[in-house]
C-alpha cells in the first residue's frame, strides 16, 4: 500500500449511526466504499439505493473485500461482530461503548493486539471543536461538570429504542466520562452515584461523582427524558473556568485579572466530529500499513475499555443506591 492508497471500508449496521458512516465514508478522499451489511435487508437496501452503496448479503464476503470495517450494531453485540473481524486480520472501529461488558472489551484488545490490527472507539465527542479548543488550554484539572441531558428515544417497530438496550450511563454519560478520563490523568479513588430507570428498563437518569487519587473530581450527569437537550461541559483549572457547549458550538473563558473575574465568549467552527472521526480511523489504518506497525487511533481500544469499565462501576453503584433506598430496580 502506498500513501496515496484509497482504504477500502465497508460498514456493519446501517441504523441511524451506521447509516452516517456510510455517508461520510462515501465522501472521504481517503476511503473507497466496498459495500454495506444489515441483519435487516430492508434496512441495508434503504441506505445503499440512498448513498448508491453496494449491498451485501454476507458479512463475511464484504470483510474479505475491506481492509476495514465500522460496526455500528448495538453495543449488546459488539464483541461478537467485531472480535470475527479482526480475526480476519482487518482493521475495526466500533461503535462507543466499546462492549457490553468488562469481559468483551478486553477480548476485543487482546484480538486487536493478537492480529495486528487498529481498535478504534467512536467516542466522538473527542472530535468535537469544543474538545479542540480545550485541549489548547493545558492546565492542572481541579473539577469538572458536565451535563449531558436528552429526549426519550422514539419507538421503533419490532425493536428495542435506540440505546436503550443499555442504561444511560452507557448510551449517554459515557462520553463525558472519556472526556473526563481524557482531562485528567489519575485513577479513581471514589465514586458516588445515584440513578433510577423511568421509562426503560434501566437507568434513565444518573448522576456520578467521581473523586480521584490526585484530588481531582468530577460530577457527571446525565439523562435521557429530558425535555431540553444540553450537553455542557464545564472545566475548572487552578488559573482559569471553561465553559463549553457542545450543542451550540459556543463557550467562555472565565480568567481573574487584577482581582477581577474576566470572562471571554469562545465562538468555535461548527464542524462534522463524525467525518473527523472517521478520517482518523481511516489514517491509522493507512500509517499501520505502510509502517508495518499498528499506529493506534485517537480513541484507542484500551481508551474505550477504560471508559466502559468505570461506567460499569458508575451503573453497579447506581443498582447499589436503589437497592439502599428501595428504589424500583431494573424492570
Amino acid at each position: 500500500m502506498t500513501d496515496m492508497s484509497k482504504i477500502k471500508v465497508g460498514v456493519i449496521g446501517t441504523g441511524a449511526l451506521g447509516r452516517h458512516h456510510a455517508r461520510l465514508y462515501a465522501q472521504n478522499p481517503n476511503a473507497e466504499v466496498v459495500g454495506i451489511f444489515d441483519v435487516s435487508p430492508e434496512s441495508a437496501a434503504r441506505v445503499g439505493a440512498e448513498f448508491n452503496l453496494p449491498v451485501f448479503d454476507d458479512w463475511k464476503v464484504l470483510a474479505e473485500k475491506c481492509d476495514a470495517l465500522s460496526v455500528a450494531v448495538p453495543a449488546t453485540l459488539h464483541s461478537k461482530v467485531a472480535i470475527p473481524l479482526m480475526e480476519m486480520g482487518k482493521h475495526v472501529l466500533v461503535e462507543k461503548p466499546i462492549a457490553a461488558s468488562a469481559e468483551e472489551a478486553a477480548a476485543m484488545n487482546e484480538c486487536a493486539a493478537k492480529n495486528g490490527v487498529v481498535l478504534a472507539v467512536g467516542h466522538t465527542e473527542r472530535f468535537s471543536p469544543a474538545t479542540d479548543f480545550i485541549d489548547t488550554l493545558k492546565g492542572n484539572v481541579r473539577y469538572i461538570e458536565a451535563r449531558r441531558m436528552a429526549a426519550y428515544p422514539p419507538p421503533r417497530p419490532g425493536m428495542h429504542r435506540r440505546g436503550t438496550e443499555v442504561s444511560v450511563t452507557l448510551d449517554l454519560m459515557i462520553h463525558d466520562i472519556d472526556l473526563v478520563l481524557h482531562l485528567i490523568d489519575s485513577e479513581v479513588e471514589k465514586i458516588d452515584v445515584i440513578g433510577a430507570p423511568i421509562l426503560s428498563g434501566s437507568d434513565d437518569y444518573v448522576t456520578a461523582r467521581i473523586k480521584f487519587v490526585n484530588g481531582s473530581c468530577a460530577t457527571l450527569t446525565a439523562s435521557r427524558v429530558s425535555s431540553n437537550p444540553e450537553r455542557v461541559l464545564k472545566i475548572f483549572q487552578d488559573e482559569r473556568c471553561i465553559t463549553m457547549d457542545y450543542g451550540k458550538f459556543t463557550g467562555t473563558v472565565a480568567v481573574c485579572k487584577d482581582g477581577e473575574v474576566v470572562t471571554e465568549a469562545v465562538t468555535l467552527k461548527e464542524k462534522n466530529a463524525l467525518a473527523d472521526e472517521l478520517d482518523n480511523f481511516v489514517k491509522a489504518v493507512r500509517e499501520s500499513a505502510v509502517s508495518g506497525k499498528v499506529c493506534a487511533a485517537k480513541v484507542s481500544g484500551c481508551a474505550g475499555e477504560k471508559a466502559l469499565k468505570l461506567a460499569l462501576d458508575i451503573e453497579a453503584e447506581a443498582l447499589r443506591y436503589r437497592k439502599q433506598y428501595g428504589i424500583a430496580a431494573d424492570k
